[in-house]
């Protein structure tokens, strides 16, 4: 276990290399660059720059450098904690993605935790009752979660709310607190609009958690080892719980690798639409305007999410799983 868990330690490292030279090629793949973007949106608005300017705006931010040596430089600040220089807002990448990553986590937390707490047990009785009226019920309701796109049903939150109460359900805080620093009264009025996002976000994930933890324990009730355990008289909800719910769990365990990654970018449409101040939007808006330094950023912190969360799932499941076991079928 040990030598698993220092070889993938170390197969991070040039993975991580890997995914940012990719991640720096594909940032500079669109013609121009951010000062270039800038420009073409300022023309279309009927302004212009004096071709002095635009050479010292190019030098100053770096974008006269060779592609190469705008790596490295982005890289070796990524080794020592810096994150780059966002072009768009003019400030370090850590102030501007400082709270918002704070709020995307918290609705990405509370969406998983909604998810979790709604699908299990949904799921676990659709399994066990098979094919009865509230399975069938439950499976309806399933399906039509995992047909609405999360962003429409955004939509018709924000009209019925409108409509009905007269109200706005969007953004995640009270206007008093729009652009301030965290603090206990931000935080409360976090809470208190976090009901729309996480039940947006979480219906989808939930009809396809409870479609997916159904379909895996009805296998798992199948097996010659459930019927044993029941012939010997071992209880039904131990029987349940002990062995074949475990090993339907598998594939949420290893979908650590996916969900971690959501904590940075979130549900960057949905965010759009209820004006939400997560990383979403601003990750698709560095991207637009090519701010490599902020894109990539986030693309890097992403891509580290994923391969630690990947090892963690890896650890879970043999933990979870006696039958996984690392180094299985090598030469002893």
């Amino acid at each position: 276990m040990l030598q698993f868990v220092l070889r993938r330690l170390l197969l991070m490292v040039p993975t991580l290399i890997a995914i940012s030279v990719l991640t720096f090629i594909i940032i500079q793949l669109p013609p121009g660059d951010f000062l270039s973007a800038q420009m073409a949106e300022m023309q279309a608005q009927g302004e212009s720059l004096q071709g002095e300017k635009i050479e010292y705006l190019r030098k100053l931010y770096g974008l006269d450098r060779p592609l190469w040596q705008q790596y490295l430089y982005w890289a070796s600040g990524l080794l020592r904690g810096d994150l780059g220089w966002s072009f768009e807002y003019d400030r370090p990448v850590s102030e501007v993605i400082g709270d918002r990553i704070f709020l995307t986590f918290v609705i990405s937390f509370a969406t998983v935790l909604f998810t979790w707490m709604i699908a299990f047990p949904i799921g676990i009785y659709s399994a066990t009752h098979k094919y009865s009226w509230t399975d069938h019920g439950l499976t309806f309701l399933g399906f039509l979660g995992l047909a609405t796109p999360n962003f429409l049903l955004a939509l018709v939150l924000l009209y019925f709310a409108n409509v009905w109460f007269g109200i706005s359900i969007g953004g995640l805080v009270d206007p008093e607190y729009l652009d301030q620093p965290m603090s206990w009264g931000k935080f409360v009025s976090v809470l208190q609009h976090l009901w729309v996002p996480v039940l947006v976000i979480g219906t989808s994930g939930t009809a396809g958690m409870i479609r997916r933890l159904r379909a895996n324990l009805m296998d798992e009730l199948k097996k010659p080892y459930v019927v044993t355990a029941k012939a010997k008289g071992l209880p039904p909800g131990r029987a349940l719980v002990k062995y074949p719910l475990r090993m339907a769990l598998n594939p949420f365990v290893a979908d650590l690798g996916n969900l971690l990654p959501e904590f940075i970018s979130g549900s960057a449409l949905v965010s759009v639409v209820l004006s939400l101040p997560t990383t979403g939007p601003v990750l698709v808006r560095a991207l637009q305007t090519q701010d490599m330094y902020l894109a990539g950023s986030f693309l890097m912190l992403e891509a580290f999410l994923v391969v630690i969360g990947v090892l963690v799932s890896d650890l879970l499941l043999a933990a979870l799983d006696p039958r996984i076991r690392f180094g299985a079928g090598q030469t002893r």
